[in-house]
């Protein structure tokens, strides 16, 4: 059993630590472009091996993609961070090109992998991929709506003081500020977290967990790892080991939620063939109004990649 996990940066090394440290792959492959630095993160998690106690072997590799032949699942962290005076459209066309090259050497080497995009913009960098792979939309998908839940569940922890085990929830839409939170879908412990908490309590931790991952970069400067690394984890998991959960993931909606051909987050069941099946929620008036806005949101984006894909080289 391998997976692969190309970005050796602070979020791809996470996912790769999880993996080996919780066994759910017998080699775990890491992959990065800049020399020496992807081996260097499988060899110290490697030798922490002895100190924690697990056998899952990490590899680190630069740009040798013939060394993750056969994985069985991959994961894409790659792509730059936004930088100072860099236009929206300069991130899109930089990371695009950079998970279109990853994708297709993914694709030549394991062309059974089940792939998981990380790499941002989520929603717009899945769309890149699953158009450069050639797979149906079970097996091209795209981390978020696990680590905007996780937030969302660990704030609503912290205020009402339960343990974060006891919470479930679900979230829908974009990644970011047009994501749709679900509070009729939240419970603690199976009770509706709205007999828990007031409306102004929740709708304040609903607005922290949109801008969840802008808090983080204020406070560090840089973006968050451990909890998007450990979500893709999860993702990972739950393929390998067939378990069957339910999350919400980012795919292509085919007519679910009376959507076609644009990337959203929606729960689904995950399990060793990727999407298993798209769950369809009965949504209310004011939750399919959000899902509309967070829909034109990501369509705008995506028609960007689609304008620059289609203009002529200069």
């Amino acid at each position: 059993m391998k997976v692969t996990v190309v970005g050796a940066g602070n979020v791809g090394a996470t996912c790769a630590d999880v993996l080996a440290t919780r066994e759910i792959a017998n080699e775990v492959v890491l992959v990065d472009i800049k020399e020496g630095f992807a081996e260097g993160k499988a060899l110290d998690i490697w030798q922490k091996s002895p100190i924690i106690g697990y056998d899952t072997r990490t590899v680190g590799v630069t740009n040798d993609y013939a060394r993750t032949a056969g994985s069985e699942v991959v994961v894409i962290t790659s792509g730059l961070p936004r930088k100072p005076g860099m236009s929206r459209d300069d991130l899109i066309a930089t990371n695009a090109g950079i998970v279109k090259s990853v994708t297709e050497q993914v694709v030549k080497h394991s062309p059974n992998a089940i792939i998981i995009i990380v790499s941002n913009p989520l929603d717009v960098m899945t769309y890149q991929a699953h158009l450069t792979a050639k797979l149906p939309r079970e097996k091209v998908f795209g981390m978020a709506g696990i680590l905007d839940t996780a937030r969302y569940r660990a704030f609503l922890a912290e205020a009402l003081n339960v343990s974060p085990k006891d919470i479930q929830a679900v979230l829908m839409g974009g990644h970011g500020d047009t994501m749709v939170p679900l509070p009729r879908y939240t419970t603690v412990g199976g009770i509706p977290v709205t007999e828990l908490i007031d409306k102004a309590k929740l709708d304040a931790i609903i607005e922290r967990t949109k801008s969840g991952g802008g808090e983080l970069v204020k406070l560090m400067g840089t973006s968050a790892w451990y909890a998007p690394g450990a979500a893709a984890a999860q993702m990972v998991e739950a393929i390998v080991r067939d378990q069957r959960r339910v999350f919400p993931v980012c795919l292509e909606l085919q007519g679910e939620y009376g959507i076609n051909g644009v990337y959203l987050g929606a729960p689904v069941i995950l399990g060793k063939n990727g999407v298993e099946r798209v769950i369809e929620l009965q949504l209310n008036d004011e939750e399919k109004a959000m899902l509309e806005t967070s829909r034109g949101h990501v369509k705008e984006v995506m028609d960007a990649l689609d304008k620059m894909s289609a203009a002529p080289a200069a």
